[in-house]
């Protein structure tokens, strides 16, 4: 920054100016290099460095006690090109607004991603598995996919690698069980019934968190709470009995992948509390270890010979197609999890769980449109009552 004393007849620099001891005060401060100079009473100014600034007046702020009685040199200061002392008045911009304006724009990117990755995975498993019917499977490589993409993009340091213990995973191993069955249990609904009735019955999950915590946990909620738990299970209720491809299988598939999950949810709050990983390598740690647990029942339950038979059989039907779609459903799966933990880390709990509302029926509906699923209206009631139940859910927990 630039400082210099202007006047009417000359420029001087202002490291010419010093400070003098003076023995009585003096209405204006005298300089052996400098002419005198009127003062006058200095105004409020803002101070601009992107131009070189000129001292506009000189002035005492009046004397001091001894013994450090001196005079104090206030200047006023303008850019070379005003007339005036820049205002204080003018306002800078807004820095929080913009970071607020701009965390807003990133959660709803993540919300976007989190919709789309899911409908497109759902389109693609649903494909792989009715062409290949292995469950088993499909859910490993769901696994395998994801903790391939994360092992390389540490080893290439793409992404950051997490820092963790053998504390981490004792912690960790009770969260991978529950993920673990409850994703089997989810692709195993959904090789037996249409994608739309799978998360149907997946919506009901806020009634099975509400139960568990009552009667194992001794957690007690509001009765809006309780309240809440009516729409989502007579609507489950209701979407379950007028389902004209109802299958016992993929029903019980569903209602176990719900009380996993909630399993998961709450081990993941008690043994991860305090972690600090991001909730991309939470994810990825948590496929890793999963991966692990899920292998040998995959063989044990349906086994290499049984694979080969039914690739080869879908392969000659499907084609080349076959194996795209399973490695979509498999990238697409990790992505749109990693996605939603991503933006858990943004958002609060209640926020997050508005959305997965919102996923789900963004799900429903597409899937019923691209596989042309038969609804009946009384059908297409209870699947609206059970999601409103779940918005009360989200509204009353709050």
């Amino acid at each position: 920054m630039i400082c210099s004393v202007k006047q009417y007849t000359g420029v001087t620099n202002g490291s010419d100016i010093f400070l003098r001891r003076s023995t009585r005060p003096a209405p204006v401060q005298r300089s052996l290099f400098l002419p005198s100079l009127p003062a006058h009473q200095p105004q409020r100014s803002g101070i601009s460095v992107q131009k070189a600034l000129h001292v506009s007046a000189i002035a005492t702020l009046g004397a001091l006690p001894k013994p450090t009685r001196m005079s104090v040199v206030k200047c006023q200061a303008f850019e070379a090109d005003r007339s005036q002392p820049i205002e204080s008045s003018v306002e800078l911009p807004k820095v929080d607004a913009k970071l607020e304006a701009a965390k807003k724009l990133k959660i709803g990117v993540y919300f976007a991603m989190w919709w789309a990755l899911n409908v497109v995975f759902n389109i693609y498993n649903k494909k792989v598995l009715n062409a290949y019917p292995f469950p088993w499977l499909t859910s490993t490589l769901s696994l395998a996919c994801g903790s391939l993409i994360m092992l390389v993009s540490w080893a290439t340091r793409i992404a950051e690698a997490p820092k963790v213990d053998m504390e981490f995973w004792k912690a960790l191993f009770p969260v991978a069980v529950a993920h673990t069955i409850g994703h089997v249990a989810a692709t195993v609904s959904m090789s037996k019934v249409a994608v739309s009735f799978t998360h149907i019955i997946k919506s009901g999950e806020p009634a099975f968190s509400v139960l568990v915590s009552r009667f194992l946990l001794g957690e007690s909620f509001p009765t809006s709470v309780y309240l809440s738990l009516l729409p989502i299970i007579g609507g489950c209720g209701l979407a379950a009995l007028t389902e004209l491809n109802f299958n016992m299988i993929g029903f019980m598939g569903a209602m176990i992948s719900n009380l996993a999950f909630v399993f998961r949810n709450i081990f993941s709050k008690k043994g991860m509390k305090g972690k600090s990983v991001s909730g991309m390598n939470y994810y990825a740690l948590l496929s890793i270890m999963s991966l692990v647990i899920l292998t040998p029942f995959a063989i044990a339950v349906e086994g290499p010979q049984m694979w080969k038979a039914g690739f080869d059989s879908a392969f000659a039907q499907i084609g080349p197609n076959l194996i795209w779609w399973m490695a979509a459903q498999s990238v697409f799966y990790h992505l749109y999890n990693q996605v939603s933990y991503m933006s858990l880390d943004e958002i609060s709990p209640l926020t997050f769980s508005i959305g997965n509302t919102m996923k789900r029926i963004s799900v429903i509906v597409s899937s019923i449109i691209i596989f042309r699923t038969p609804v009946q209206p009384v059908n297409a009631l209870g699947a609206a009552i059970a999601i409103f139940g779940t918005f009360l859910y989200s509204q009353a927990k709050q």
